[in-house]
């Protein structure tokens, strides 16, 4: 699968997340202006920041759709991953930030209790939306999910930044709705104006906890990360298949984009193959290698490797 084909996939899953976002956050901050609700003023600046980091990681899948150039040769398939971690430090700031500075300054001076009807209205209907983007893209996941792998493990394991950024952020709202309609609960339960205050900073933690994840699934990817441990053994057992290799060293992968993987191969040809033998050695190990993981574009082979087949 190419970048290009991937990112159909990705901009639906991002589109479904910009759509929800859009209607929730005008909901909650009307509902937030009316009702004075602390808690529900900070799901709505989750959510307008969501819809916002939407966009963003729109602008980093059109930067990756770009064709390699004299300047980029290996692609743009990172802008994905850096306008994902960009969405990261929005979550961190923006998001979990914001909440926590105004569930701060609410519980300085809280606003008087008034009639939560309307709290609790909006608070259903973002989680019926939320809960529609995240399994838009959950479902996007489970496409990739591997036989007994968990949820999580497959995310820790994607390389498709938008999608499971989407997914992440989603289950962070799904979660700070949850709280927002808890605080706004107990707070008229016990007649405690404070708790409302107290629910708008748990929902700032949880973000941040959200922004913190994805830095570090985002920031990996960024930086050069592997196809893994398993995925390498597979593809050295081709090498070792195959009758023109002697022995296998070092294979070296890094993820250029979603589905875009550069292989380095350390390997010994077997003395005295003509050139041609060399040749077609190269292009069959290219073609299994291709059906082993077709995201690996770019297979690279050591000089040391060619030269010991010519001595």
């Amino acid at each position: 699968m190419t970048e290009q084909e991937n990112a159909p996939d990705s901009r639906k899953v991002i589109y479904a997340a910009i759509v929800a976002n859009l209607g929730i956050a005008a909901a909650k901050f009307t509902v937030a202006a009316l009702t004075g609700s602390a808690a529900m003023l900070a799901e709505g600046i989750h959510s307008a920041v969501d819809t916002g980091n939407e966009l963003l990681l729109l602008v980093g899948e059109k930067i990756a759709a770009r064709k390699p150039d004299a300047r980029h040769p290996f692609g743009y398939g990172k802008a994905v991953y850096f306008w994902a971690l960009i969405v990261a430090l929005s979550v961190f700031s923006l998001g979990g930030g914001l909440s926590i500075v105004h569930g701060i300054h609410s519980l300085r001076a809280p606003e008087p209790l008034g009639d939560p009807t309307w709290n609790y209205v909006v608070l259903g209907v973002a989680f019926l939306f939320e809960g529609y983007s995240w399994n838009v893209s959950r479902r996007a996941l489970n496409g990739k999910r591997k036989p007994g792998a968990s949820l999580w493990q497959t995310v820790r394991a994607s390389k498709d930044a938008s999608t499971f950024t989407v997914f992440i952020e989603d289950s962070a709202a799904l979660l700070g709705i949850v709280v927002a309609a808890l605080g706004i609960w107990l707070g008229h339960l016990f007649d405690n104006p404070y708790i409302d205050p107290a629910a708008s900073i748990a929902i700032g933690l949880l973000l941040v906890g959200a922004a913190f994840t994805l830095a570090r699934e985002t920031g990996a990817l960024l930086l050069g990360e592997s196809v893994g441990v398993e995925q390498t053994g597979k593809l050295k057992e081709v090498f070792r298949a195959d009758p023109a290799i002697e022995t296998v060293g070092q294979l070296m992968t890094m993820q250029l984009g979603p589905e875009d993987v550069l292989l380095t191969a350390a390997v010994r040809f077997k003395r005295g193959m003509r050139i041609d033998e060399v040749d077609l050695a190269i292009a069959r190990l290219e073609r299994a290698v291709e059906e082993l993981d077709p995201a690996i574009t770019r297979v690279y082979f050591e000089a040391a490797a060619l030269r010991s087949a010519m001595r």
